[in-house]
């Protein structure tokens, strides 16, 4: 399973964790799919948010994790997190079980 966890701090979201993943095993193609998914989304989100936007971040990413804060997020970046965890949310109530949300306060 995947599991999401958004870092917020006083109601303002200023990062992710995504952590393991959707397939259960390498013939899996739904949860293959649904890694793909989660995966090219939480790039993006990463990508618009150094390389577009231009905040600073600390990063990790390794196998089965990537891990995203922002050390200043502006208002730009808020949004991008708030539209990311929109997105995976919608995924996770179509795929209940390979993706978990939650939000670390």
């Amino acid at each position: 399973m995947t599991r999401v966890k958004f870092l917020s701090k006083d109601e303002s979201l200023y990062g992710f964790e995504i952590k393991g993943h959707s397939s259960v095993n390498c013939n899996d193609d739904e949860g293959k799919l649904v890694c793909s998914a989660v995966s090219s989304a939480a790039y993006m989100a990463a990508n618009t948010i150094t390389e577009i936007i231009g905040d600073e971040c600390i990063i990790d990413v390794d196998d089965a994790l990537m891990r995203v804060e922002a050390v200043n997020p502006t208002q730009q970046t808020v949004t991008v997190l708030k539209g990311l965890k929109l997105h995976l949310t919608e995924l996770s109530k179509q795929y209940s079980k390979r993706i978990k949300i939650t939000t670390e306060v």
